[in-house]
């Protein structure tokens, strides 16, 4: 199917003018007078409002109609005409142009109007154009600062671009106009992602009071509702809902993209449908039921749906990303290993199933013995090796930040190269979102955001040494600074962060809480917390029944615990009331801007790293000095601006290799993501004769980077040495995957493997097919000439 190729709406489509040659500008004015267009628009947008599509549509070209033939002669006449256009806008890409035209002709005739301003920003909004949006909106308030709808307007760009504070900016919306009721549903909606189910419940309310016809703060209410298991509840909005708009679906809509944020996507499947058997043409119904579609895995039903929908809707960006992607991944490679399905981009697969199946058998038992739940199989894994296309694939638009994304049976992940070196561990990101397949699923699709997160980080962190995220600096100043938000309020912190590292902060904390719940209650209390939210239970039922704590009680059980186990650590930035400037998730010796700052233990501890690194070279006996300073403070901090990278550095300078194995493990075992260092521990041990210590560190390696081949011949040589011949033959598959420039050279290798393992029938067949291709390949003809010796099959 040809599609169009670019879904940005341009200022230039104001110039079709052509398209109404009637619109003279001798026509048009200034003048104030009435809007004869006024109760036609009404009709028509409330008929819409009701479901009734045909009788808008037919009210809208009426007055379409008169436009064309007659003109107008005041910027609200432009504006009714542009409003009609939209209401014409499904499956009709010029009504869509000519809605642009009409608005704009009626900001050029009266830059006051503000109204037009206002309706051409939503419609660029609307086609997810947020730039366009924003610029209008942010124009409107120039002039009105106070403007409510500008302001509610602006909130909506803000959440679409996850930039700003949408609530922040609703909540001034809701006070420039107390009585407007769709900035109060706006935020209940807000509150709804984020969880915060009374308060989305309770705001709700207080815009139906408002405004007891207004469709959106129902749907919030229902939603909150089903979500909740309140059947009663769900009944009388539903109803209201249904009496608002007999002949739409947008409450159906409303539920279903509400289940897609509470990550239940088979029930948002279920949902979509209904609301596409209501309003077979709602493009809102068959994208959610689409995309959820392909969530599932149902990707022939899932196409179909996205195919309808931008057939109605050509300048939905998120429906053409992710048909455009469907397109190219049908070049990508599937293969089939035990209970796992792995679709990767052909150049990729061959290598990232060596590696991943086995990783994902062994979590699964690992996760299932853990759970006492078997997810349904197989699972399917997707890989990609573009940013953007898994931004597409998990949430329709380019620009998502995450790694990794589980829809519970349905993986997908972020190829090992699309990050830059030492940036990304993909095989902890597989195994925590792998994790979430047994929450999720053991929870019916129901446990908290923020605690499903917890257990996936702290099984990572069960899973290899160095694997998860430990207690960094940036954490520490968070914390000993107060900026880490109680249970009750965690959600937050992943969907509504007020610091770019509180994202970051608040998987940690989540960590801690799951795995203090199992070291003091066993890890039948995380069970038992799954079960009482598949339950239906909210969380302080499930806390009382499981923890036997109040919500209240259990912070301050766990604040206790926290403190107690960190208590040096906070002691070291500088106690309960630092606070400052940190790198990320990590301080920067050589940053001058003075690291955690506010107390003199953190300071000290940023201060004694920068001067220990200025005094490296000149003066190296100082530096280890300050070195081992702050390695004494701060003994649980890696990475490669810590106190231990830079002690091995200075022991590997003298020659001493044991005291480079002394701090390197520090890192290795600490940092996920410590490429460098695994690879000088691998090398060192492997100098020293420890075979064992030096595989470890390529294993570690190899989850950090696989794309070193001189790396996976070194592991296979060293795997070969200690008489791992089923490690030496992947490694040397490996090699192979990464299309080496001696691809005999390679495969005469894999042939010696599999023979020194037993694989005599594996290896004769390397052999003779590099003979095919080098008959004069001295090195095969002796391996073949042995083999037959050995007296294998021919």
């Amino acid at each position: 199917m040809k599609r169009v190729t670019s879904r940005r709406l341009s200022r230039a489509l104001a110039g079709l003018l052509w398209l109404w040659p009637a619109l003279g500008c001798a026509q048009e004015s200034r003048a104030t007078s009435p809007d004869r267009f006024a109760a036609l628009i009404l009709a028509a947008e409330q008929a819409a409002a009701r479901g009734h599509r045909e009788v808008s549509v037919r009210l809208a070209r009426q007055l379409t109609s008169q436009y064309e033939s007659s003109g107008a002669t005041n910027a609200a006449e432009h504006t009714s005409a542009g409003r009609a256009y939209v209401l014409q806008g499904v499956g009709n890409v010029n009504a869509v142009k000519a809605a642009l035209a009409a608005f704009d002709r009626a900001t050029a005739l009266d830059s006051s109007y503000l109204e037009s301003q206002r309706r051409t920003a939503a419609l660029f909004l609307d086609k997810y154009d947020a730039p366009e949006a924003r610029a209008l909106y942010s124009g409107v308030l120039r002039r009105a600062p106070d403007d409510a709808e500008a302001l509610l307007g602006l909130a909506r760009v803000e959440e679409f671009e996850s930039k700003g504070n949408p609530l922040e900016t609703a909540r001034k919306s809701a006070n420039a106009n107390p009585r407007f009721a769709s900035a109060r549903a706006f935020i209940a909606r807000l509150h709804l992602d984020a969880e915060a189910f009374d308060s989305a419940r309770v705001t709700a309310r207080s815009a139906v009071a408002l405004d007891s016809a207004l469709l959106d703060a129902w749907s919030v209410l229902g939603a909150v509702a089903w979500l909740t298991g309140d059947s009663a509840s769900y009944r009388e909005a539903q109803a209201v809902a249904r009496r608002l708009q007999p002949g739409g679906a947008e409450f159906d809509v409303f539920l279903a993209e509400a289940a897609v944020r509470q990550r239940r996507y088979a029930e948002a499947v279920r949902l979509a449908g209904e609301a596409v058997r209501r309003d077979s043409l709602s493009v809102a119904a068959l994208g959610v039921l689409g995309t959820n579609q392909l969530r599932l895995g149902d990707f022939a039903a899932g196409r179909a749906a996205l195919e309808r929908a931008f057939a109605l809707d050509p300048y939905n960006v998120w429906h053409k990303n992710t048909l455009d992607l469907l397109d190219k991944m049908r070049g990508f490679r599937t293969v089939e290993r035990g209970r796992f399905r792995i679709t990767a981009p052909e150049k990729e697969a061959e290598l990232l199933v060596l590696y991943i199946a086995p990783l994902l058998e062994r979590a699964y038992d690992s996760l299932a013995l853990r759970y006492d739940y078997r997810p349904p199989t197989p699972i399917h894994l997707e890989f990609y090796d573009v940013q953007a296309d898994f931004s597409v694939r998990t949430v329709g638009l380019n620009g998502l930040g995450a790694l990794g994304v589980s829809f519970g049976t349905l993986l997908a992940l972020d190829a090992p190269n699309v990050q830059a070196k030492g940036n990304y561990n993909w095989g902890s990101t597989a195994w925590h979102e792998l994790a979430h397949t047994f929450t999720l699923g053991a929870s019916a699709h129901r446990v908290p955001r923020w605690l499903s997160e917890g257990l996936s980080v702290l099984e990572e962190r069960r899973a290899n040494p160095g694997w998860g995220a430990r207690g960094s600096l940036g954490w520490l100043v968070a914390y000993a600074g107060g900026r880490i938000r109680p249970l009750s309020q965690l959600n937050d912190g992943f969907m509504r962060p007020r610091a770019p590292d509180e994202v970051g902060n608040s998987y940690y904390q989540a960590s801690l809480f799951a795995e203090w719940v199992e070291s003091t209650r066993g890890v039948t209390a995380l069970r038992g917390m799954l079960s009482g939210y598949r339950d239906g239970q909210d969380t302080p039922t499930v806390f009382q029944r499981v923890l036997g704590l109040s919500l209240a009680e259990a912070d301050t059980q766990f604040e206790r615990w926290v403190q107690t186990r960190y208590a040096s650590a906070i002691a070291a930035v500088g106690g309960m009331q630092a606070a400052g400037s940190v790198r990320g998730n990590r301080p920067s010796p050589a940053d001058s801007s003075g690291g955690a700052g506010g107390g003199s233990g953190g300071g000290s501890f940023v201060r004694i790293m920068r001067e220990a690194v200025t005094l490296m070279n000149a003066r190296p006996d100082s530096a280890r000095a300050l070195f081992e300073r702050a390695r004494g403070m701060m003994p649980a901090y890696a990475g490669d601006d810590g106190p231990s990278w830079f002690l091995s550095q200075l022991a590997l300078q003298r020659g001493d290799t044991t005291a480079v194995l002394t701090y390197l493990p520090e890192v290795t075992g600490r940092d996920e993501t410590a490429y460098d260092a695994n690879v000088l521990e691998a090398r060192v041990r492997g100098r020293r004769g420890d075979l064992t210590g030096a595989m470890a560190a390529w294993e570690r390696a190899l989850w950090i980077w696989p794309y070193e081949a001189a790396d996976r011949r070194e592991l296979a040589q060293l795997a070969a040495q200690a008489g791992d011949h089923a490690r030496a033959v992947r490694e040397r598959r490996a090699v192979l995957a990464l299309r080496p420039t001696d691809v005999l050279q390679a495969r005469y290798d894999l042939a010696k493997a599999l023979a020194d393992g037993g694989d005599i029938a594996g290896a004769r067949r390397e052999l003779l097919s590099v003979l095919e291709e080098a008959p004069s390949f001295e090195q095969a003809q002796a391996l073949l000439l042995e083999l037959r010796r050995r007296g294998g099959p021919r």
